[in-house]
């Protein structure tokens, strides 16, 4: 069901209440200097639209694991609301706490933005509670978990209810977020309507959408990373959906394992090797393809320093002997990989082939992100869906020829399971 977005309200004359994703990386020095803007060039597009139409504008967001217990300076959002500024050529407002900034957004007239403090520093935002944490020694009993996590629903749903209060109309634009129940995110729109998406949301949303509901195909989903453990539903899901499934990255060697190929010290999950044989055998009854390495880029160790000097590489086909891990994908195997992505005509893309944050060991991400770079400008959809890949994507230079770069790692993952996001689910159908 297709959701309203702030080309379906009238915004003139109101205040619009904006969860934004400024989760962005600032520099480790405690400079406050954000090291990467895109998060908040994403959002300009929904900002700027809001303030064209004669609304104001409350922007929210978190930044970083905060604990939920105050005011954290490494966490603070004050040189957002800077760059912001700087951005649109306007002050942009800052409230120092985002569950007393009544002073601050009443003051807003048409035109004019303000930016809470990390929504984070309060533990009601997500809510979540344990039963069991050994580290910090809690082990409750099933009537205490019960009354805690009632507890802890009450006091979400009473700061949704006070940041429902800042304005008329409440948009969301943060898919970085969308698979998060939280107070800013979903139940915020319990207390506030209309409640519509951003044009960030928007586009998140058809791309996404149509590559899990209606792809062109042929359709090829290519899954890389450390864990197969973290990608279980999805493959599993695809599976459903795909013509052609790529798996390279640490996930693949447990994979390589279930098809009986020795793998010597390489990552593996030695629980999921029966689930990676159910998977393949799934993918041969339905006749669909999984694609495996053929061969591999394998090391003595894995990498200590950042030019990876301390290690030594070799290619190998078949088995890897026992010592050596593998830590990318080989030649043969991104000539492999490429050929069926060039012959695709939808191509999702989540988490890389190998370790590409060390130079010697990114060639199979940057060889396959070179594929995928050509399916849209042969006519086709490409899609890489958050996390590593994006960051590959951009190190690579080729994200511009990308046709769609997502925001949301865990969502995008989430979204391709088929499952429903609670902040797009909150939001009013047209």
């Amino acid at each position: 069901m297709a959701k309203k977005t702030l080309r379906d309200v009238e915004i003139k004359g109101k205040r619009v209440v904006m969860r934004v994703d400024f989760n962005v990386p600032m520099a480790k020095d405690g400079s406050g200097k954000i090291t990467d803007d895109t998060r908040i060039a994403a959002a300009l597009p929904s900002i700027k639209y809001v303030l064209e139409q004669g609304g104001s504008l409350v922007l929210m967001s978190h930044l970083g694991r905060p604990k939920g217990k105050g005011y954290e300076e490494a966490f603070t959002l004050k040189p957002v609301a800077e760059d912001l500024s700087a951005k649109l050529g306007i002050e942009v407002k800052f409230a120092p706490d985002c569950m007393a900034a009544d002073e601050v957004v009443s003051s807003l007239k048409p035109g004019e933005v303000a930016l809470l403090e990390n929504t984070r520093f309060y533990k009601a935002e997500d809510g979540k509670v344990k039963k069991d944490d050994d580290k910090k020694g809690i082990h409750l009993t099933d009537e205490e978990f019960a009354a805690k996590k009632a507890e802890l629903k009450a006091n979400r749903a009473a700061m949704a209810k006070k940041l429902a209060s800042y304005g008329d109309i409440y948009c969301n634009d943060a898919f970085g977020t969308a698979h998060r129940a939280h107070a800013s995110t979903a139940v915020i729109a319990d207390y506030i309507k209309p409640a519509v998406s951003g044009f960030l949301l928007e586009k998140e949303i058809k791309f996404l959408g149509d590559a899990v509901e209606n792809p062109v195909r042929p359709f090829t989903a290519i899954l890389g990373g450390a864990k197969v453990s973290d990608k279980l539903a999805v493959v599993k899901s695809l599976l459903n959906k795909v013509d052609t499934l790529i798996i390279g990255g640490g996930m693949a060697y447990t994979f390589k394992k279930a098809q009986g190929m020795a793998i010597g010290n390489s990552l593996c999950e030695d629980d999921q090797v029966s689930y990676c044989k159910e998977m393949l055998e799934m993918a041969a009854a339905k006749g669909i393809k999984i694609l495996l390495p053929v061969d591999n880029v394998i090391a003595d160790k894995f990498p200590e320093t950042k030019d990876a000097s301390d290690i030594q590489t070799k290619i190998v086909e078949g088995d890897i002997p026992n010592g050596w891990m593998g830590l990318d994908i080989g030649p043969k195997s991104v000539e492999l990989f490429s050929a069926a992505v060039k012959e695709s005509k939808t191509v999702v893309w989540n988490g890389p082939m190998g370790c590409f944050e060390f130079a010697p060991l990114a060639k199979g991400t940057y060889g396959v992100c070179e594929a995928v770079a050509t399916v849209k400008a042969a006519g086709g959809t490409s899609i890489i869906g958050g996390g590593d890949s994006v960051s590959a994507v951009k190190k690579s230079g080729k994200a511009p020829e990308m046709s769609h770069v997502s925001t949301g790692g865990g969502a995008s993952l989430e979204f391709l399971e088929g499952k429903i996001l609670p902040g797009i689910a909150a939001l009013d159908d047209k």
